[in-house]
């Protein structure tokens, strides 16, 4: 009988109430790839989405399998690999169904582990670290200057408050009050979110912003953008993407076909082993907000839609 695994599977769209942990055929390494036995796997928002139907995935035909990015032992490796080996343990992102006990992950998805880092911060590192590098590389932040990022207490921010510091930027962060003290710790200064947002933030920074990052997509968050950064076009959201070209911004998805040039698909992957290298020398921090094992995705889910996660959520099969 073939080896057998655990996996999340929906089968419709909806809500978390359509997420099921079922038992599938164990998967076979890809070419010149490797199979996981996943440690944790890393839950996005962009996965809340896939499961409300909100991504260009179709309809669904057959049941499919959630999240992208993961951490574990790999267990399995095609003949054509040449970089890996059974017992080494990896990180990995791009991936089609991590939500599972073992995941396939090609030649390209991976990056070796750094041995300080645990499990759950290495799944912890794809979906976030990329997009804050590659949001800050499009728009071509540098040494000396000052960032606004909103949202900056959750993974994205969190990843883009560190990269602009390593760059020699300065950084002004929105977040809730009881995230400050997270926020000076990485080096920036915090601003509550709420009424007067916009002048708080100008007492802040009185000649405005060199660029933004918004991963708030509130509409006080772009109006402080709008009204606070010198040049629209060094404004960017990766939530409220589809008014950015209403508003004379840029947007970056990576789940939306188009909204990412090949450079800047390769940035999100880049950034994998550049965290990882970041990790191992102790210069880049991942907060895990909290992990939940596999049959509790749901709730999961669930903790994801509010939107006031600190740092990430991981599964653990």
């Amino acid at each position: 009988m073939a080896a057998r695994t655990r996996a999340v599977r929906i089968s419709r769209f909806g809500g978390p109430e359509v997420l099921e942990v079922v038992h599938v055929a164990r998967p076979e390494p890809p070419p010149g790839g490797v199979v996981l036995e996943v440690r944790a796997a890393g839950v996005n928002p962009v996965d809340t989405k896939v499961r409300r139907g909100l991504r260009d995935t179709g309809p669904l035909t057959a049941p499919i399998g959630l999240g992208s990015d993961a951490a574990g032992v790999v267990v399995a490796v095609d003949p054509g690999a040449t970089r890996w080996a059974i017992g080494d343990q990896v990180i990995a992102r791009g991936l089609t169904g991590a939500y599972a006990t073992h995941v396939a992950a090609g030649p390209d998805n991976l990056a070796r582990k750094p041995a300080a880092l645990g499990f759950a911060q290495g799944a912890a590192i794809g979906v976030p670290a990329g997009t804050a590098y590659q949001v800050l590389r499009s728009v071509k932040l540098t040494e000396g200057e000052l960032l606004l990022v909103h949202a900056g207490s959750g993974g994205v921010g969190q990843a883009a408050i560190q990269f602009a510091r390593l760059w020699g930027a300065t950084v002004v962060a929105t977040a809730s009050p009881v995230n400050h003290d997270r926020i000076r710790e990485l080096g920036a200064t915090p601003v509550a979110y709420g009424p007067g947002l916009t002048d708080r933030l100008r007492a802040v920074a009185p000649d405005g912003f060199d660029a933004s990052l918004d991963a708030a997509g509130t509409d006080e968050a772009l109006h402080a953008c709008l009204a606070l950064t010198r040049d629209p076009e060094r404004i960017a959201t990766v939530v409220a993407v589809e008014q950015a070209k209403t508003l004379g911004i840029r947007g970056f998805s990576g789940s939306r076909a188009g909204w990412l040039s090949a450079e800047e698909r390769g940035w999100r992957a880049e950034a994998l082993q550049v965290t990882a290298d970041l990790a191992r020398q102790g210069r880049f921090s991942i907060e895990i907000s909290v992990s939940y094992p596999l049959d509790a995705v749901a709730a999961a889910h669930r903790h994801s839609e509010t939107t006031h996660v600190r740092g990430k959520i991981v599964l653990v099969p």
